[in-house]
C-alpha cells in the first residue's frame, strides 16, 4: 500500500526571478525594518510580499508552529500601535479615529530567523538572508546615529511637556472665560492673599457695579480711594458709608468728590468693629478695609443675614 510522502513545506513559495530579484535588494529590504516597542522589526505583509505568499498563508503557517513564536520572536500590533505608528508604518493605511480591520504581526530578528524553519525553499532562504543583512545594516546605523535619535527623543518629550502646559493653561483661560461671561454667579466666600490686589479690587468693584438699588458700607478706615471706588456704582443707586470717625480730611475729600459726582453719604458709627458691604439686600462680610485690598491676606463672605436685617440694628 501507497504511502503519502511527508511534506515538510509549510509554504511554497513563488520562485519568480524579477519580483525576487526586486525585493532582494538590500535596500528596499532596509525600508522595511521598523521600530516597534523598542525592537526592530518587519511586518507580516512585509515579509510575506518578500517570500511571495500571500499574507493570510504565512501567518497560518506560523500559527501552526506557534511553539517556536514566543513573544519576543512575535507579536500582534495593538489598535493603538497600529494607529499611532501609521506614520511610520506604510503599510497602515488609515485615518485618524478609524478602526483597523486587520491588527498586523510584527516580527523580530530571531523570529525572521526562525521563519527559515518553517517556508522550507530556496527562495525563502535566499530571502532571509537577505533581511538578516538588512538588519545587520539597520543595527549599525541606529547604533550610529544612538546619540542624534536620543535628542530626538528629548526634543518630542520636551513638545509633549509644552504642549501639556499648553493645554492646562488653555483650561484655565477657557475657565477665567467663562467666569467673565456668566457674570450672574458672584462667589459666596473666599480668600485674597498678599499681593492680590488687582484680584481684590476687581472682586469688590464687581460687586458694586451689581448694585441695583442701593450700596451702604461699614468701614471705619475710609479715605478718597473708597468714594472713587464706590463711584462705580450705576446712576440712580444710592451709597452709604458708616465709619467710626469722620475726619477732616474726609469731610474735604467728600465735599469734592459730591460737588462733582454722584453724592455719597457718609455717617458717623462707632459701634461697628468689622466690615460689612451691602449690594441691595444681600450682605458681604469683608475682613478688610476697602482701602487695603489685596494688602494682606483677607476674606470674605456672603452673609445669611439681610441688609434690611443688618440696618435694623443701626441705633
Amino acid at each position: 500500500m501507497a504511502t503519502k510522502k511527508k511534506v515538510d513545506i509549510e509554504i511554497s513559495a513563488v520562485n519568480n526571478s524579477e519580483v525576487q530579484n526586486l525585493h532582494l535588494k538590500q535596500q528596499n529590504i532596509e525600508q522595511l525594518i521598523y521600530v516597534i516597542r523598542g525592537v526592530q522589526v518587519m511586518l507580516d505583509s512585509d515579509l510575506a510580499m518578500l517570500y511571495g505568499v500571500e499574507t493570510k498563508r504565512l501567518n497560518e503557517a506560523v500559527k501552526r508552529n506557534a511553539s517556536r513564536f514566543p513573544e519576543d520572536f512575535m507579536f500582534q500590533l495593538t489598535q493603538e500601535e497600529a494607529i499611532g505608528s501609521r506614520s511610520q508604518i506604510a503599510t497602515l493605511k488609515t485615518k485618524r479615529g478609524q478602526n483597523i480591520k486587520y491588527l498586523p504581526y510584527a516580527f523580530t530578528r530571531n523570529g525572521i530567523a526562525m521563519l527559515s524553519s518553517v517556508l522550507r525553499s530556496q527562495t525563502a532562504v535566499d530571502v532571509n538572508i537577505s533581511i538578516m543583512r538588512a538588519f545587520t545594516v539597520a543595527q549599525q546605523f541606529f547604533a550610529a546615529n544612538a546619540q542624534m535619535f536620543q535628542r530626538i527623543e528629548v526634543i518630542e518629550h520636551s513638545q509633549l511637556a509644552l504642549a501639556t502646559r499648553q493645554e492646562a493653561t488653555d483650561k484655565k483661560v477657557e475657565q477665567i472665560l467663562k467666569r467673565l461671561d456668566d457674570k450672574s454667579k458672584t462667589p459666596t466666600q473666599g480668600i485674597f492673599f498678599d499681593g492680590q490686589i488687582f484680584d481684590a479690587y476687581t472682586f469688590v468693584s464687581d460687586l458694586i457695579r451689581s448694585a441695583k438699588k442701593s450700596i451702604v458700607l461699614f468701614d471705619n478706615y475710609v479715605d478718597d480711594t473708597v468714594l472713587t471706588m464706590l463711584d462705580k456704582r450705576s446712576p440712580n443707586v444710592a451709597a452709604t458709608i458708616y465709619t467710626k470717625e469722620v475726619k477732616k480730611q474726609l469731610s474735604l475729600d467728600l465735599a469734592k468728590h459730591n460737588a462733582q459726582y454722584q453724592p455719597i453719604d457718609v455717617k458717623k458709627y462707632d459701634k461697628v468693629h468689622d466690615r460689612y458691604l451691602c449690594i441691595d439686600n444681600t450682605v458681604y462680610h469683608i475682613g478688610a478695609s476697602l482701602k487695603d485690598l489685596g494688602k494682606r491676606w483677607f476674606s470674605f463672605n456672603k452673609m445669611e443675614m439681610t441688609a434690611k436685617e443688618l440696618l435694623g440694628n443701626v441705633k
